[in-house]
This record gives structure tokens, sequence and C-alpha cells, in this order.
């Protein structure tokens, strides 16, 4: 047998990671992993390596890319200020449940614990933002360490795990052997919880089955899909889940997410009497702030599928609680008796097309309602979609249904700027479909610094961005408890086609609902084979604030609400000193 050849680390942590399947590394080039970059110029032809315009954008990319392939994203930053920019993406991998594995350059080992040039301690920085951190030492153990953490952020409920690389590991040179290929470890519902599932099933007079959580794939989308007609269940969505089921479906009920029908809330609440959840773990905004079940004894019985142990019990204590991912369950709940319809589905169903159907009316000349559902009709199926955080998501989620598994990209976390670059690693992992950013004004200058990197990987994407000149969601939230007192919310903006131009792209602005599908057919032929960039500036009357809500109406529930408080005792004059 012959023996491994004498490597430096560097390329010996890129052997590795081609054996274990990763295609793309997203970074911003740092001198403190140098040898990470040379190992990776060898894998050139199988590992493109994308540099990005800032840390945020190189671990959102990453982040969104597991999304879309279901493997590790793969992200790596310099030591210091670059990981602290890369942890907005290791936040909301962690949130997700997104496998992913960020490099960290770290000072030498002669020089830790003197504070040096940018020197952290990476496990106290990242604690609560990853599932495990470590620091390679030995340039020996990089396979090993690097096999636990591939290991480790697809294990149960994925997430992200952080290496720390200080200069020696890469620099240093070793005989050693390679990792072999990744093998998932899958865990299946026993026959003692199928047949409980079945019991409880056939007694539930109103049940609902919900769709979230890690390890989907489009197999598992369908496999839903069967699993509802079989049994006869209404199918819900988690927050920023839509894509686990085609919106189409007649069996499609809502999504729990924010701004969620009123109508299916009080449903679950006052009628259901079974909920069967396939990996959503009921965190804040599916469970609508925790009342949705009741905690920790849900009123409706709660059959709980989720692949990590350690969510069992955690929140809610279910009737039936199954350790495995959605696939597995699926597969094995394929093989039930079928049952009758729930009564409900039609009626849930109809209450939610005439949620998801535009008002009809909203504060001036255009109609975010009117455009997300002219995006529907114009876009392709499998166009992708991606999305940050602000008020104007509450249109896209409404009023824009998914059809296929893997078409919406959006943080769980809530994070503002992740839209521009996840819809940059989309286009770089589907070049044949449109990648549509749709971001608020202050969340899409966050990263817009992405759409060069857009630009240098040939990547082209679709930005929308929703101006209204401020920063909405805080705005409103600010009206509501301080009515009329502005302060820091409002937005001056740049000129957001030269912008785009000025990033070699184009486009082109719209004030009128009815110029919006044009210059959307526009912007796909741009964004074609060989294309560039296009963006749509969508000018928003500051009024519109929700699709039920104008900013008047929520400055005006601020002053009702405030009225109804005590006055503060700054206001009471003083008492007059006795004589």
């Amino acid at each position: 047998m012959t023996p491994p050849p004498v490597r430096h680390g560097g390329r010996i942590l890129a052997d590795q990671l081609r054996i274990l399947g990763a295609d793309r590394v997203f970074c911003v080039p740092g001198e403190s992993f140098l040898g990470l970059l040379d190992g990776l110029h060898d894998h050139a032809q199988a590992i493109q390596t994308v540099s990005c315009r800032h840390e945020s954008g190189a671990t959102n990319m990453a982040e969104a890319h597991a999304k879309l392939t279901g493997r590790p994203g793969i992200a790596a930053v310099t030591r210091g200020p670059g990981a602290t920019n890369g942890a907005n993406g290791l936040h909301t991998a962690f949130h997700d449940s997104t496998p992913m594995i960020l490099f960290v350059g770290q000072v030498e080992r002669a020089m830790m614990d003197r504070g040096a040039f940018q020197e952290m301690d990476y496990r106290r920085v990242f604690g609560e933002m990853a599932k495990w951190i470590a620091q390679i030492d030995d340039t020996a153990r990089i396979p090993e360490y690097l096999s636990r953490a591939w290991a480790t952020a697809l294990a149960g409920r994925p997430g992200p795990v952080v290496l720390a690389l200080p200069e020696e590991t890469l620099e240093g040179e070793a005989t050693v052997e390679d990792v072999r290929p990744h093998v998932p470890v899958e865990s299946y519902p026993s026959p003692q919880a199928l047949a409980r599932l079945e019991e409880l099933l056939a007694r539930a007079e109103n049940p609902v089955m919900v769709l979230g959580g890690p390890n989907w794939s489009p197999e598992a989308a369908e496999a839903a899909a069967t699993v509802a007609e079989a049994q006869g269940l209404p199918v819900l969505t988690a927050f920023r889940r839509q894509d686990f089921i085609d919106q189409e479906h007649p069996h499609y009920a809502g999504t729990l997410g924010l701004g969620a029908n009123a109508k299916l809330i009080r449903r679950i609440k006052e009628d259901c009497d079974l909920v069967l959840s396939v990996g959503c773990r009921f965190s804040e905004i599916a469970s609508q702030g925790y009342t949705l079940l009741g905690v920790p004894n849900p009123r409706q019985s709660l059959i709980f599928v989720h692949p990590s142990p350690e969510e069992h019990g955690a929140v809610h204590h279910g009737a039936l609680e199954i350790a495995c991912g959605p696939a597995a369950f699926l597969e094995a709940a394929g093989a039930l008796p079928r049952r009758a319809a729930s009564p409900a589905i039609k009626e849930m169903r109809a209450e939610h097309e005439a949620f998801r159907a535009p008002p009809g009316k909203a504060p001036g000349a255009l109609d975010l309602a009117e455009c997300m559902t002219a995006m529907r009709r114009i876009l392709p199926d499998d166009a992708i979609v991606s999305n940050g955080a602000g008020n104007y998501s509450v249109w896209l989620h409404r009023f824009f249904p998914h059809r296929r598994h893997r078409t919406q990209l959006a943080p769980t976390s809530g994070s503002m700027g992740y839209g521009v670059p996840a819809a940059v690693a989309a286009k770089l992992a589907h070049p044949d479909r449109p990648a549509v950013c749709v971001a608020g004004d202050g969340c899409f200058l966050m990263t817009a610094q992405e759409l060069a990197t857009a630009h240098q990987y040939a990547a082209p994407i679709i930005s929308i961005v929703v101006n209204n000149g401020m920063y909405g969601t805080i705005r409103m939230h600010q009206e509501r408890k301080h009515p009329g007192r502005v302060a820091a919310t409002q937005l001056e903006n740049p000129d957001f086609v030269t912008l785009a131009k000025a990033y070699r792209g184009d486009g082109e602005r719209v004030e009128r609902t009815e110029d919006f599908a044009p210059a959307l057919e526009r912007a796909l032929a741009a964004t074609g084979p060989g294309g560039r960039s296009y963006l749509i500036e969508l000018t928003v009357d500051e009024e519109a604030l929700t699709p039920v809500q104008t900013l008047s109406e929520a400055r005006a529930q601020g002053e009702a609400s405030l009225g109804a408080r005590p006055e503060p005792a700054d206001a009471i004059p003083p008492k007059e000193p006795e004589a």
C-alpha cells in the first residue's frame, strides 16, 4: 500500500472538502488562511472559490447554498473582524437548522493568550451560535476534525460548526490518510410509534399537519402531499418554509408566519384536536408567541416528529414523540391505512384562497399585493425567490405562492440583508433558473455590495427593491408605542437604478402597479444566459405599512393605547407644600 504523500495543511483541508462533496467555498480572503486558498487552487475544477465583498455576504451565501443542496455550506473568513462580520450568516444557520462549516483563520499558537493582533477565543465568541466549535492545533488531525465537523453539521438538528485554523496548522506539513465519504445516519419510527400514530389519527376529528424544520428534499415534499391525501389532512407550513408543499395543492391551508390568517389561527386554537408536526419546532413565530398550542402541555394532541432528540420536550410535550427526519417518517406513514378526509379541508382551503387574494385597494399608485401576484404569473415555477427581513416580506409571503421545493430562501432568524447574497448563491447553484431577491430599501443596502460578486461570477440576479424611505417594521412599532415621535427610522436613499448600473447591471424605477409586470418581463430577459443583473425599484407610499394597516392607522392605534395609559409621574404637577 502506497503511503499518503506529504502535504501542507491547506492542501490536506482542501482535499478533505473535495472527498466529502463540497463544491463551493464562499470567502473574503485573509492572510490568516492563505494555506487553505493555496490548497483550493489545486481543486479549482471541482470546488469553486467565490470571493465575496463582505464576510456576512460569504456566510449568508454558504447558508443559502446549504439549503439548496442539503450539504454543509462552506465559508472561510479571516480572524477578528472577519469572524465577527461573518457571525450574521452563522446566526441564521443556527436558527434555520442549516448545515454549515465556517473556517476562521487564527493567530499563531505561540502568540495566543497575549492579546495578539486580531486574537479572539472563538469558543466564547460563537458559543451560542454553533453546534460545535473547535481549533485544529495539529496539522495531522485535519481529516479527523473535518470528518467530525461535517457529520456534526448534518446530524440530528443540523446547524453550523466553527473550526479555527492557526497559521501553523495550515502551513505545516504532515503525512496523513484522507477521510472516507460521509454516510448519513438515519433513524426510523418504531412499529410501536406507528401503531400509536394510527390510533391517534383514527380518533381525531379536526387534525392538521404542519411542515417545517430541516432535512427536507423534493422527494420528502412530494411524500408529505401523498400522506396528507391518504390521511385526509389539511396542511400548513411553518414560518418561511412555504415551499415544503405545492401551495396550489387542494389540502394546503396556509402558513404559520408573521401576519398569519386570523381565521386559520382561530381554527387551530379552538377547533383543532390533533397537530401532526413534521419537523416544525413551533418556535416563537410559528407558535404565534407560544400561544397556539399551550406550553408545556398542548391543548391539542401533538404528534411531534423531529430528527433531534434534544428538541423533544424542550418546549411542548407531545402525545407522541418520534425522533427521526421527515423523509423516513413520511415513508413509514405512507403505509398507514387510508383515513377519511377531514371535513374542514375545503373550508380551510377556501379561507386561505380568500386570504391571499389582493384586497384591491392600497395607499398610493403602487399596490404591492398586485405586484406579488403578477410576479407569480410571470416567473416560472422553478424560480428561486429570496428575501431578508422587513414588513415588505409580509406581502411576498402572503401573495406569492410557491409551487416547488426549494424555491424560497428566507431566514427564520429574521435577518436583514439576507436576500442579495442568497440570490447570488442560488444563481451560482442553479444558473438555469431565475434568482429573484425581494428586499426593502433598508434591507437591500445592507448587502448590496454583493452585486459586485454577482457580476464577477456571471450570476445575474433580479433585485426588487421596495422603497418606502424608512425602516418600515421599526416605524410600525414606533408609531404603535410612541405615536408621532419618529426617530431614526427615516431613510435618505441613493438612486437605486444608478447604483445597479454602477455594479454593471441595469434597472428601472416603477411607480405604478400596471408598470410592474412589463418591468419584470424585461428583468427576466436581461438576466438570461450571458446577461447581467437587473434591479426594479418599487416606489411605495409610506402609508402602505402592512397589507392590513396603514401608517396613519398604526399611529391612531398608538394614540388610543397611549390615552388608556396612566399619566406618567413627571407629567403630574408637584403637590403644593403644606403651610
